[in-house]
């Protein structure tokens, strides 16, 4: 029996599936590489010394899904694939709502034909929208501020009336907040495409000399140096709340929903003192307009994952800023020109196993 990683090559799909190769579980990954880069697929492999199933496909390829499941003994599914950019997201809202729904109710659908009823699925803090307490818990009230947000929102919404349809699913819905870091190997982390949307790979890639300066998007906040706060997570300690959420499903039905954070925020005045620390490096910067949809304050009540999923954050924020230094310095352009991996295997759907398959 396999578990199903949709977008599996990109930064916390990569991530947890070292966890679950580590933990002892098969698994079988699918990635459409728009977000992601097949070298990630390799260094998972030289990670972990272990083989598995890869896929180049897209979700929204209906046929090329049915096949993964015809051809595989699938037990549950973690769901990370879609489009994940706030400030993409309001520029181009049809296409965040047909990428990240439709896939997923292709997913959905063809999960049920096959009697595969457990999931875990990757949604957002974005859900939140502009909270009215803090810390945040998962019963706040819900209202995502942009179109990245409520597609989440309006999947969490879909799964929630599924389970309602047929009481044989079991769900896991993870709200994470702001993943950082990079596995302490320095082969997996973070690679956006063009310029960072994130601030931890806008910090790293100013310190390694990619980027000229830091944008920070507005000061005027009401925090405590004006500059926006956010719950940072380390992405090994989040992956590790895949592997929590996936053992509570394997054994249960049902559907219920989790934060995933540290429950502490820092500002991004903060965090660059952090990056400085770990790094040597100055980190200069340049105040500029807020972006749209972007709040002042977020950050988790995790306590119903600890006592539920017997999870719990263990990693600070010196050891997040330091291991995104050890990524960027390894790889000061990513996964960029190590593209060997890809080659005919990767055309349609046709599988091959990553690693020396025993």
């Amino acid at each position: 029996m396999a578990i199903l990683i949709t977008g599996g090559a990109g930064y916390i799909g990569s991530h947890t599936c070292v966890e679950l190769l580590n933990a002892g579980y098969e698994i079988v990954v699918l990635d459409n590489f728009m977000n992601s880069k097949p070298e990630a697929i390799k260094r998972i492999t030289e990670i972990t010394g272990k083989s598995f199933k890869f896929y180049n496909i897209d979700l929204l390829d209906e046929n090329s899904l049915d096949e993964v499941f015809l051809e595989n003994n699938i037990e549950a599914v973690i769901h990370f694939a879609g489009l994940k950019a706030v400030g993409e997201s309001v520029y181009l809202p049809l296409h965040y709502f047909h990428n990240n729904i439709t896939s997923t109710l292709v997913l959905c659908k063809i999960m049920k034909k096959y009697n595969v009823k457990k999931l875990v699925f990757s949604s957002s803090a974005t859900v939140y929208g502009t909270p009215e307490r803090f810390p945040i818990s998962e019963d706040s009230p819900l209202g995502a501020l942009n179109p990245y947000g409520r597609t989440k929102l309006m999947i969490e919404e879909m799964l929630q009336d599924l389970y309602v349809s047929d009481h044989n699913w079991s769900i896991s819905i993870l709200r994470y907040f702001n993943p950082i870091g990079a596995h302490e190997s320095g082969l997996i982390g973070e690679d956006p495409n063009g310029v960072p949307n994130n601030l931890m790979p806008y910090i790293s890639q100013v310190a390694i000399g990619k980027q000229k300066e830091l944008n920070i998007f507005g000061n005027q906040y009401p925090t405590k140096d004006g500059t926006g706060v956010r719950d940072y997570i380390h992405v090994v300690d989040l992956a590790f709340g895949h592997l929590k959420a996936l053992e509570t499903i394997t054994y249960s039905t049902g559907i219920d929903v989790y934060n995933l954070g540290t429950g502490k925020g820092y500002s991004v005045l903060e965090m660059i003192i952090a990056f400085e620390k770990a790094s040597g490096k100055k980190i200069p910067y340049k105040i500029v307009e807020p972006r749209p949809g972007d709040i002042a304050v977020c950050y988790a009540d995790s306590v119903k994952a600890k006592r539920k999923l017997g999870w719990v954050a263990k990693k600070g924020i010196n050891e997040m800023c330091e291991d995104a230094w050890r990524w960027q310095l390894r790889n000061p352009n990513g996964y960029e020109k190590i593209q060997d991996i890809e080659s005919p295997h990767f055309i349609g759907s046709e599988a091959f196993f990553i690693g020396n398959k025993s």
